[in-house]
């Protein structure tokens, strides 16, 4: 992983919305949309020498309410993704990381992303962190019964250092810059820990229509703010 360099992560709201007025048949065609827009925009973060990480929500602790049908047909997507990126993320120098939950989700997308992260683990020029079955509260709290499994019956005081230590990738730095499309600003439990201090851009475009130019300019936009951290 490229040091020093900005830790990016979007949202990539508004497919469902996307699809609805392209008319399209199926919600999950614009999730389609969308993946083919994240390969794009992927390759710009790994080539742009500002970016060392991409963190994007794929699916949230929450989206299980989601109809059947477009859930099922998205983890389809993910793993279809993922088998025709592997070996190109190696390639490309690119560790692939996931946060989430992996006792939901289908076996073979789980037995995909453990491929795909074994097989990238030694890359260091870029990082790809896709958060599937992924909630804030939900890390938050598994890392507490982690913590809580490592301490036993030992009076330590909990700390925010061991707490951070017990998340899904505390190796990873904290979020610099989060950009969230589709008009919406919320935080919506999206790396409540890491992104204390993260800067947030929103964008009134849905996530199949955000280009390359629309995060050129946030990171550019992220470089025109003055970070103080509550100093």
């Amino acid at each position: 992983m490229k040091k020093e360099l900005l830790h990016l992560a979007i949202i990539p709201d508004g497919n469902r919305r996307w699809a609805r007025e392209h008319k399209l048949e199926a919600v999950w065609k614009g999730h389609e949309k969308a993946i083919e827009n994240f390969r794009t925009l992927t390759d710009w973060c790994r080539n742009d020498p500002r970016i060392g990480i991409l963190t994007v929500w794929c699916f949230s602790t929450e989206n299980w309410k989601r109809d059947e049908k477009e859930i099922s047909m998205l983890m389809t997507m993910l793993e279809d993704y993922l088998r025709k990126e592997k070996y190109g993320l190696k390639e490309n120098k690119t560790r692939f990381v996931h946060s989430g939950r992996r006792d939901r989700i289908p076996a073979s997308l789980k037995k995909m992303i453990e491929e795909t992260e074994e097989e990238t683990k030694n890359e260091t020029e870029f990082t790809l962190h896709l958060a599937v079955d992924y909630g804030g509260k939900d890390e938050v709290v598994r890392a507490m019964g982690k913590l809580l499994q490592t301490q036993g019956t030992s009076s330590a005081p909990i700390s925010e250092k061991n707490i951070a230590e017990h998340l899904d990738h505390p190796e990873l730095p904290e979020i610099d810059l989060i950009f969230r499309s589709s008009g919406e600003q919320r935080t919506s439990n999206f790396f409540l820990w890491q992104s204390a201090y993260s800067e947030w851009i929103f964008s009134p475009k849905y996530f199949p229509d955000i280009g390359i130019g629309d995060l050129d300019e946030a990171v550019k936009e992220y470089e025109r703010r003055k970070r103080r951290f509550g100093g």
